[in-house]
């Protein structure tokens, strides 16, 4: 956390994360890594089966980069708590891992607070609550969601039994 660490030592991190089958924990919050980082670090994800937590906050990925991310999502089996908090990703970044929310069978825990994400990517987060079946805590402080935003969420959390913290 807070160690100046670009995209290129995230790479160096991805491809320790590869191979490695003891870490459960990474956290490389406050680091300013850009979608370039979170791209080599999507890649570490894919093959990694040890990693449970991943802090990667305040990184300024934006959009581009939580894709990279929520691409590794879709085959990545053991990651339960990710925090994607103050990375600028807006509404489509939202989509993003609202689309892998919708498959995802993993995840219990998402921090996506301070994102910008308005009210759209309240919308697109509600359609992937609708099937998710493990994601029990879902952060979305300060997204400017408006009473539009969380009026989706609410209907989204009328058929989804397993958010118990919002």
């Amino acid at each position: 956390r807070n160690n100046k660490i670009g995209y290129l030592g995230t790479q160096h991190i991805a491809n320790a994360l590869r191979n490695n089958t003891t870490l459960t924990t990474l956290d490389l919050g406050g680091n300013k890594i850009g979608a370039v980082g979170a791209h080599h670090l999507g890649v570490g994800l894919r093959n990694n089966m040890t990693l449970t937590t991943l802090a990667f906050d305040e990184n300024e990925i934006r959009a581009a980069g939580v894709q990279y991310i929520a691409d590794a999502l879709r085959t990545n089996t053991t990651l339960t708590t990710l925090g994607l908090d103050n990375n600028q990703t807006g509404a489509v970044g939202a989509q993003h891992i609202a689309d892998v929310l919708r498959t995802n069978t993993t995840l219990t825990t998402l921090n996506l607070g301070a994102n910008q994400i308005g009210p759209g990517g309240a919308y697109h987060l509600a359609l992937g609550l609708r099937t998710n079946t493990t994601l029990t805590t879902l952060f979305l402080f300060v997204n400017q969601i408006k009473d539009v935003g969380e009026q989706h969420l609410a209907d989204a959390l009328r058929n989804n039994t397993t958010v118990t913290q919002l």
